[in-house]
């Protein structure tokens, strides 16, 4: 099994970037698929969550600025994250569960998401 993030770099604040992650492995259509940051000293947190039937859930801080979306066909899930500010600075990664009642079985390797001021 494989999550291969993608899509990080260095981004002024106010702008754009588009995460991916793609799977192999695993049979993706089935599985829930999450992105989580972690910022140096924080702990690891939600960020987006999206469901096998395509329900999408967002923290606080990326509800209205982060799109989060899958196409199974490609095994992917995509994080498109607008407006972003210094404190979106962190690894972000993607992980898949098979349920909301489930932990996290896989996990991505990390994207770097650096956005200055």
């Amino acid at each position: 099994v494989q999550l291969q993030a993608s899509g990080g770099g260095l981004v002024q604040a106010g702008g754009s970037l588009r995460l991916s992650c793609a799977a192999s492995g695993i049979i993706f259509r089935i599985y829930d698929m999450g992105w989580y940051r972690q910022a140096p000293g924080s702990q690891r947190e939600l960020v987006a969550t999206i469901g096998s039937s395509g329900s999408t859930n967002y923290a606080d801080s990326a509800e209205g600025r982060f799109t989060i979306s899958r196409d199974n066909a490609k095994n992917t899930v995509y994080l498109q994250m607008n407006s972003l500010k210094a404190e979106d600075t962190a690894v972000y990664y993607c992980g898949a569960r098979l349920g909301p009642r489930t932990g996290y079985v896989h996990w991505g390797q990390g994207t770097l998401v650096t956005v200055s001021s």
